[in-house]
């Protein structure tokens, strides 16, 4: 996360051991049902309490692996309030804004919204915070994730708001939280010397606590658990919004964040095949279309692919570093 790795190469891809293989993979299986592990657990819980199971399980996971690897935190008090800030768009709110939606939407398609997060990366990188600047295949990579997004819509079937497009619209907004959150952390806490482990805790852990501040509001309704409602959330929390984030660190540190953040294509995929194969999940023409325009976008963005002849396109400021690939620790 904020840690200083060795560029990847492809030599690096190729070399590393099967552990962290597996490790990589199992990050695109855990964060690619977190939206399966949401639908189900929303059968029996309110979507704030999904939240609230979510981050307060996930901080217990992590605070397990702080204290097992004796793992220090920060001492200085304004790194607090920078977590804190993160702990809220980067958790609570997007996390509040999928399960939300998706008592509206399939999970196949919040986990294909999910997939523009480095899209939306990208537009808070150059133009909200100036910590980076976009070449013409990147500019174009951005247009092309937006159109698509609009084709995923497909305004032309709505007359009026619904909750299936107002459930869309809140998986743009935990898209563009994350992108957001991928931001002010470039700006604001990859200069310091924070471990990977550490910063998983305090951002998760920032995020408990302003939910357990909330719990009269989200977390005090009636519910009915059942043993599938119950290891959804713990598969949710402890797991996706806890162990995977050391795996994700391992996967950082042998790999180096480009191949690392080739998770962002594995996710999806394995959230639609989910989707379709246990919900029962269906598509009209645009969804599939949308996303492929928005994984071409994606490429575009990332610099894995180039469609036009280099160069810049004045988005934001020069000289500060190549794009920014998303953290393989994308917040599902």
């Amino acid at each position: 996360m904020t840690e200083k790795t060795p560029p990847a190469t492809s030599t690096d891809f190729r070399t590393g051991n099967s552990r962290v293989l597996l490790q990589f993979l199992a990050m695109g299986l855990v964060w690619g049902a977190s939206f399966l592990f949401m639908k189900v657990a929303l059968m029996g819980v309110s979507f704030g309490q999904v939240v609230w199971a979510r981050l307060v399980l996930g901080t217990l996971a992590l605070g397990l692996i702080m204290l097992i690897g004796r793992y220090r935190l920060p001492r200085e008090p304004v790194v607090y309030l920078h977590f804190l800030v993160i702990g809220v768009v980067g958790g609570v709110l997007p996390y509040l804004c999928f399960a939300w939606a998706e008592q509206y939407v399939s999970s196949s398609l919040a986990s294909i919204y999910n997939a523009t997060t480095p899209i939306m990366t990208a537009l808070m990188a150059t133009l909200a915070f100036r910590v980076e600047r976009l070449d013409r295949n990147q500019v174009l990579g951005v247009g092309l994730g937006i159109l698509g997004t609009v084709v995923i819509i497909g305004p032309w079937a709505y007359a009026a708001l619904t909750g299936d497009l107002l459930g869309q619209f809140a998986c743009l907004l935990a898209a563009l939280c994350y992108g957001f959150t991928f931001g002010y952390t470039r700006r604001f806490l990859s200069s310091r010397s924070i471990q990977g482990v550490p910063f998983a805790f305090l951002q998760i852990g920032m995020g408990a606590v302003v939910i357990l501040l909330l719990s009269p509001v989200v977390a005090f309704s009636p519910l009915a658990l059942t043993l599938p409602i119950v290891l959804s959330l713990v598969a949710l929390g402890a797991l996706g919004t806890g162990l995977v984030y050391v795996w994700s660190i391992n996967v950082l540190r042998s790999w180096g964040p480009t191949a690392a953040s080739t998770v962002t294509y594995i996710t999806p995929v394995v959230g639609v095949l989910l989707g379709v194969l246990v919900l029962g999940d269906r598509f009209e023409w645009n969804a599939p279309v949308g996303a492929a325009v928005v994984l071409l976008g994606i490429l575009l963005t990332q610099k894995r692919i180039r469609l036009l002849v280099s160069g810049r396109a004045g988005l934001g400021q020069p000289g500060l570093g190549q794009a920014v690939s998303p953290d393989p620790a994308p917040k599902k």
